[in-house]
């Protein structure tokens, strides 16, 4: 079992939760149940099944969970982009999010590559 705060993808997707909290305080207060907490819980999703992924045992479980955080993290590319496009996210903020999440991103696709090797399971 690992500890998941020793993984630097999970450092760097808590970042993005943080970041993102901060900076959706400020949308429009009927979007509070749609998109503001849409992409909180996408983000926060991306952590989340890291830090789940670390109390399994088989590198099937692994590769699972690294595959949803992924998943959530492309929802997360894609609402923030929705976000600024509707004005509620600055250019600024936008493109240091983007950047993050595509950081994150190419972690979790390096995990799931090396882990499906491991396995033998085909891209």
């Amino acid at each position: 079992m690992k500890n998941y705060k020793d993984l630097i993808v999970w450092q760097k997707a808590h970042a993005l939760v943080l970041f993102i909290y901060r900076h959706t305080t400020d949308f429009p207060k009927p979007e509070q149940y749609n998109l503001t907490s849409q992409l909180r819980r996408a983000a926060t999703s991306i952590p989340t099944n890291l830090a789940e992924d670390c109390g399994k045992f088989s590198q099937l479980d692994f590769a699972n969970f690294v595959q949803i955080a992924l998943g959530s993290a492309n929802e997360v590319e894609y609402l923030a982009l929705l976000s600024n496009e509707l004005g509620y996210l600055k250019n600024d903020r936008y493109k240091n999010l983007d950047f993050q999440v595509n950081e994150v991103r190419a972690m979790l696709m390096g995990m799931i590559t090396k882990v499906r090797k491991d396995l033998k399971i085909k891209v």
